[in-house]
């Protein structure tokens, strides 16, 4: 999976994932070492917790759907949609419509990218790629939203591959992971750094204290989930006083199939709350 919303630039759009179900993503059957994840839709209400800072938001909506399916033999794709709104007051309000198309080879060698974005009334601004791994080096050939050929160095990793990680560590008890990001969004050259905090992992038996149509789910309910944190930071960007402010970060819980829930999106200036209305199961094809 991907983990959902990117960034805020984009009015509350990220890569994923998230995760949303990963940004986010970035989404989340497959046989990979934290185990198969599980082809669903899933649809998040997004709603206004707080706004903080100078730059004052005083109301915030707007729904996201996302699909997710594939396999480990012939690659993961998602499909991810994000209507919001921002009120800043004073009748300012900036409405974004953001749409997505990935997929995702499960072998981390291969992603192709298609993301569409509309704010208010302005002309589209599409970005449209495939990103493919060459020896110690990601080759980036994108078509919009100019034609350019450019080398990423470095261990980076795309979307779902990010997911599979923090599953993996999750599984193996780790509290914190590093991991560089690239997922196209912005211009399709930005490339994140991201620090991940894993909570203590929830039982599947253990009730939640707001259920939603995933905690309900025959085919959930004994998932073990964990609290997860991750901040994603502009590797372009330099540190004041030995400490660099993360973009943006996510919350959520994440199950060990991919799915994600109880979602939280903090943009520094306000934070978004996105809570699952509805979750469906999809069909996936075994691997031949």
């Amino acid at each position: 999976m991907t983990l959902p919303f990117r960034t805020p630039s984009r009015a509350l759009v990220f890569a994923i994932a998230v995760a949303a179900g990963s940004g986010l993503v970035q989404g989340p059957a497959v046989a990979a070492a934290s185990g198969p994840f599980l082809a669903h839709q899933a649809l998040y209400d997004l709603s206004l917790v707080k706004s903080r800072g100078s730059n004052s938001v005083s109301d915030a909506r707007g729904r996201i759907l996302y699909n997710f399916s594939g396999n480990s033999c012939e690659g993961y794709t998602s499909e991810f949609r994000q209507v919001s709104e921002l009120d800043s007051g004073e009748g300012k309000v900036t409405l974004s419509d953001l749409r997505s198309t990935s997929w995702e080879d499960a072998t981390g060698k291969s992603y192709r990218f298609k993301i569409d974005t509309r704010m208010n009334d302005s002309e589209s601004s599409p970005v449209d790629g495939i990103a493919e791994r060459v020896g110690d080096h990601i080759t980036v050939k994108l078509t919009q939203p100019v034609k350019k050929t450019f080398n990423i160095d470095g261990k980076i990793v795309f979307p779902t591959e990010q997911i599979q990680h923090i599953i993996a560590a999750a599984r193996d008890g780790k509290s914190v992971l590093e991991q560089t990001v690239y997922d196209g969004s912005d211009n399709g050259e930005k490339i994140y750094n991201t620090l991940t905090v894993i909570g203590r992992p929830i039982a599947g038996d253990r009730a939640p204290s707001s259920p939603d149509p995933s905690t309900a789910s025959n085919a959930m309910k004994a998932m073990t989930r964990w609290p997860v944190t991750v901040s994603y930071y502009d590797s372009d960007a330099r540190a004041k006083d030995g400490e660099q402010t993360p973009v943006y970060a996510m919350s959520f819980e994440l199950y060990e199939n991919g799915v994600s829930r109880a979602l939280v999106l903090d943009y520094n200036d306000f934070v978004i709350s996105g809570a699952l209305d509805k979750f469906d199961v999809r069909d996936s094809k075994p691997c031949k």
